[in-house]
């Protein structure tokens, strides 16, 4: 059961990869813009239908996607720049009270 689950796992990330890309959204884009020729002949309500239903949807999905990832991107180069900074702040710390601790050996002698 293990051995499923990973599997389907595995297709789930190779998937939502292909899928959160632009090179996806244009692909939906241009599948979308088949049926526009009907919904034009058709009148406003397929023009509002096929807007909502079928361009937003199928292009905003991997448009959102290419988005969360550019987002996940930016908060770990923050986090890491985060990370270096405390861990600089952190060794500065330790020398000063180092240097702190043999000034009072100093005094002590």
């Amino acid at each position: 059961m293990r051995r499923i689950g990973s599997v389907l796992d595995s297709i789930g990330v190779k998937i939502t990869g292909a899928v959160g890309t632009m090179w996806c959204a244009l692909a939906f884009a241009c599948l979308a813009l088949v049926s526009l020729p009907d919904a034009l002949r058709t009148g406003r309500p397929a023009i509002v239908s096929w807007v909502a239903q079928t361009f937003l949807q199928l292009v905003l999905l991997s448009v959102i996607m290419v988005g969360q990832q550019v987002q996940g991107r930016t908060t770990e180069r923050i986090i890491s720049e985060t990370h270096a900074l405390a861990e600089e702040s952190r060794q500065e710390i330790i020398a000063i009270l180092r240097e702190v601790h043999n000034i009072e050996d100093d005094l002590d002698a």
